[in-house]
């Protein structure tokens, strides 16, 4: 027998799978041997991937979950989310396999809550993908921090130009089983919203004597009982007015604002325009970040306008209410103190939502800005929009009161 099948061990039969031959590695047999095994751990790993079995990516996603749920700097209802979506994942892959519709569950969730996208759903540049809430709030975030918006997977850069919408993940959401939060029965969410304001029996209804002060609420199974046996059909005329004079209290200040608009109309004087609000930073050692528009001109004055988030708060990216507010500068000299009312509506291609307030101002040229008053707008998602958005377009409308 020869050196080298004395080396080998038996000569050149074939080994086991990962084995090296062994008439390689003449002369070391020691070096065969850890070749052959560091080829059997390599193939022991492959298999352990399980090719053939999806528990590679169910691995990946359930230590992906764990990660998001360990993480402290994660939100509370975030790590909440994840803890569940991981013990789901982990008793799933225990189970061997769950339901269709557990298993596309977290492969369409939003990658930053954790949960189904209820409206549009955005992707990155690789495809991880976003609900519009998280999207508009990643970007503001970076606004408020001057940084660049990465997606929290894969940190590439992501913005409206850069990221689009997955209409195939949006209609595969849309018929993926949802439970009814009243009659917790199992729909499609094309079909919940509907279901749950015409169709469902235990949906929250209320009285049809709302508008003579009945304030019961129940479910509509119950509604004609109730009904049946309200008891302000048959209250005297002298407890009705009482309960319609408080209705009608709350109804005058909303007609009021609207009463001073129409008065507002008839001035001599009126102006508007179309304003922009660009983002800037302070020279500060801790930057802020304010907005301003370009010098414009109403009524034959100049005019500026300033924005702040927060009220100029030292890390309003660490807070979940956000607000803006603002003030109107005269920037030319005025010969007499000039009283105006003014306000911000949204501009004509903007979805944002605003509800209007009238405010008052004398400018001189010793007081020519006002205090700094909130921008009505209606929550802190709005302003998340706002803040999302490369500039603010609004619209301003000046009324000049003539003594």
């Amino acid at each position: 027998m020869s050196g080298a099948e004395e080396a080998g061990g038996g000569g050149p039969a074939a080994g086991p799978a990962g084995s090296v031959p062994a008439g390689v590695g003449v002369g070391s047999g020691r070096a065969s041997r850890a070749r052959a095994a560091a080829g059997q751990a390599a193939a022991a790993l492959w298999r352990g991937r399980g090719l053939g079995s999806g528990r590679g990516a169910c691995g990946a996603r359930q230590l992906q979950l764990q990660e998001a749920a360990g993480d402290p700097d994660a939100p509370p209802k975030k790590r909440l989310r994840a803890a569940e979506a991981a013990e789901a994942a982990a008793a799933a892959a225990a189970a061997g396999s769950g339901k269709l519709e557990e298993r596309l569950y977290s492969v369409l969730c939003c990658t930053v809550c954790l949960d189904l996208p209820k409206a549009s759903v955005y992707q990155c540049t690789n495809g991880h993908l976003m609900c519009a809430g998280c999207f508009i709030h990643l970007l503001a975030d970076a606004r408020l921090k001057e940084e660049q918006a990465t997606c929290p997977n894969c940190r590439c850069e992501i913005s409206k130009s850069l990221c689009c919408r997955n209409l195939a993940v949006e209609k595969a959401v849309s018929e993926l089983p949802s439970e009814c939060g009243f009659c917790l029965r199992q729909f499609p969410r094309s079909l919940l919203e509907r279901h749950q304001k015409e169709e469902c029996q235990d949906r929250v209804t209320q009285c049809k004597y709302k508008r003579i002060g009945c304030p019961w609420h129940g479910p509509f199974h119950e509604l004609t009982v109730h009904e049946a046996a309200c008891a302000h059909p048959t209250k005297t005329g002298s407890e009705l007015m009482e309960i319609l004079d408080g209705m009608d209290q709350s109804h005058r200040k909303e007609m009021q604002l609207y009463n001073s608009i129409f008065s507002l109309l008839s001035f001599e004087k009126i102006g508007y325009t179309e304003v922009q609000f660009r983002p800037y930073r302070t020279d500060d050692f801790i930057t802020r970040l304010y907005y301003e528009t370009p010098r414009f001109t109403v009524l034959n004055q100049t005019w500026v306008l300033k924005a702040r988030v927060n009220d100029s708060e030292r890390n309003p990216n660490l807070s979940c209410k956000r607000t803006l507010s603002f003030q109107l500068l005269l920037k030319s000299k005025v010969t007499a103190p000039l009283e105006c009312s003014f306000l911000l509506l949204k501009g004509p291609y903007d979805d944002v939502r605003i509800s209007p307030v009238i405010y008052h101002f004398v400018f001189t040229n010793e007081s020519n800005e006002t205090d700094y008053v909130p921008l009505p707008i209606i929550d802190s998602v709005e302003c998340n929009k706002l803040l999302a958005a490369k500039n603010i377009n609004l619209r301003l409308f000046l009324f000049q009161i003539q003594k």
